[in-house]
């Protein structure tokens, strides 16, 4: 039960490569407003992010919509090994939790996605158009290759403490050659890793077509967004997507290991969702 007395159940379902954990949150109240499937970051963001995960589904499922947090394979609690999973893995098995959402017959379907999720949400819709009506991100990862490198720093880093040099271009070079390496506590496969490397926001969601929520968390609301995210942004205007960008103020829960909070964020994506 949650802390308002709210049920949640866990399920199994069948993923691509193996049984998927996740966590439903049935819609309540007097409105059925659809189906809300939340995407996960990667690695350490998505066990920072879990307490905003779930108070958001709560807050939604109140709000009447019925909510899905997946764990994929190699992830949390579902079955595998990260160094077994690959992008292709991920997006089916998104498809299979919006399928076993959708199982007791079409419902509308947002896809709500945090950091490299919101890359995976817009890869399954543009994968499976219609599948959709809208997508909600946090926080986006704009470009793969510079989230890789960012996240290949953390090798490094631990490296020089250890007085040992390495550089992320070192790193590459043995993703190339074909090796698995471990960073931050978390075995990235060369496959997983070349996928990532290769992700664009903008051409995602230009293929998806979808009404896109942007959701950005900065110290002060009024505070411009990155350049990137500008860019992609624009580029997806020009094209007469319709883009909705909201600067929250709060801090960034999925980066910090102590629980981080941003209730403004729940409170902003609960509205644009329900439409008021």
């Amino acid at each position: 039960m949650t802390s308002a007395g709210a049920p949640f159940r866990p399920h199994f379902i069948d993923g691509a490569a193996g049984r998927l954990f996740t966590i439903h949150h049935p819609p309540r109240g007097s409105h059925d407003r659809g189906d809300v499937l939340y995407l996960p970051p990667f690695a350490e963001e998505m066990n920072c992010a879990r307490r905003m995960a779930a108070l958001q589904a709560r807050a939604l499922a109140d709000a009447g919509f019925g909510v899905l947090l997946l764990d994929p394979y190699g992830c949390g609690d579902s079955a595998g090994d990260i160094d077994d999973a690959t992008w292709a893995i991920w997006r089916d098995d998104a498809l299979a939790a919006a399928h076993w959402l959708g199982r007791d017959g079409p419902r509308p379907l947002t896809l709500l996605g945090l950091r490299l999720g919101g890359l995976l949400a817009l890869d399954l819709a543009a994968a499976h158009p219609g599948l959709a009506e809208r997508a909600v991100l946090w926080q986006p990862v704009v470009n793969g290759a510079t989230f890789l490198t960012r996240f290949l720093r953390l090798r490094v880093a631990a490296a020089m403490a250890g007085s040992k040099a390495e550089t992320t271009k070192d790193l590459r070079a043995r993703f190339k050659a074909g090796e698995t390496l471990e960073i931050a506590g978390y075995a990235l496969s060369p496959d997983l890793a070349a996928a990532i490397d290769g992700l664009r926001l903008a051409p995602l969601g230009a293929k998806a077509g979808l009404p896109i929520h942007w959701f950005e968390l900065a110290g002060e609301a009024d505070r411009p967004l990155p350049p990137a995210s500008a860019r992609a942004i624009d580029a997806w205007r020009d094209a007469g997507l319709g883009i909705g960008v909201e600067t929250i103020c709060g801090d960034p829960f999925w980066a910090i290991q102590e629980t981080t909070l941003a209730p403004a964020l729940i409170a902003a994506t609960t509205r644009a969702l329900v439409g008021t």
